[in-house]
């Protein structure tokens, strides 16, 4: 793969990707996927490492998938194919938006748009709880009656444990990456 065609693929992603990073994780898999650039493994790991580090996760992900395919090079021509499509027409947005931030039409773009963004960030859920949580690939009705061999108890119960912690308690999110790192780090081998 050249960087020519890494640049692309990053810059079609920024371009159409909305709703955000972790929207956009299921046009990155599709992506990557197709181009044979990392496993559904590798792209597992790379949510949860784009998830703990610094910066927006599109961002994270093209970086780590152009270092893993091209090296620094590709680190870098994937990460500016991602941000690139969206640095300009943000800057003429938002000049717009102010201009004609009380029209029907933008009102109604605004309204028609928000639903997708939950939509794309549970694809990205049930995309990683599959990769972690489920131990197939395709659910069938076979599988689905043995569905005691299926589930990865304990990174279940770590999900559940993190999704109460977090939203009832409202424990840093940081803080129980750290937690649940270690635990990982000793229980799941």
């Amino acid at each position: 793969m050249n960087l020519l065609i890494l640049f692309g693929s990053f810059f079609k992603i920024g371009i159409f990707g909305y709703g955000g990073g972790t929207g956009m994780l299921p046009l990155i898999f599709q992506t990557v996927r197709d181009l044979g650039l990392v496993t559904e493994k590798q792209f597992a790991d790379l949510v949860a490492v784009s998830q703990v580090t610094p910066g927006p996760i599109a961002v994270n992900a093209a970086t780590f998938v152009g270092f893993s395919s091209q090296g620094l090079a590709g680190a870098l021509v994937a990460t500016l194919g991602v941000v690139i499509p969206s640095f300009i027409p943000i800057l003429i947005v938002m000049r717009l938006m102010d201009k004609y931030r009380e029209t029907t039409v933008l009102t109604g773009i605004m309204k028609g748009v928000k639903p997708a963004t939950p939509a794309l960030i549970a694809a990205a859920v049930i995309f990683v709880a599959q990769t972690c949580i489920v131990n197939c690939d395709v659910f069938s009705t076979e599988l689905i009656t043995q569905w005691r061999d299926m589930i990865n108890w304990i990174p279940l119960a770590m999900c559940a444990v993190t999704v109460v912690m977090v939203g009832r308690f409202k424990v840093n999110p940081m803080i129980m990456y750290g937690v649940m790192a270690l635990i990982g780090a000793f229980v799941c081998r």
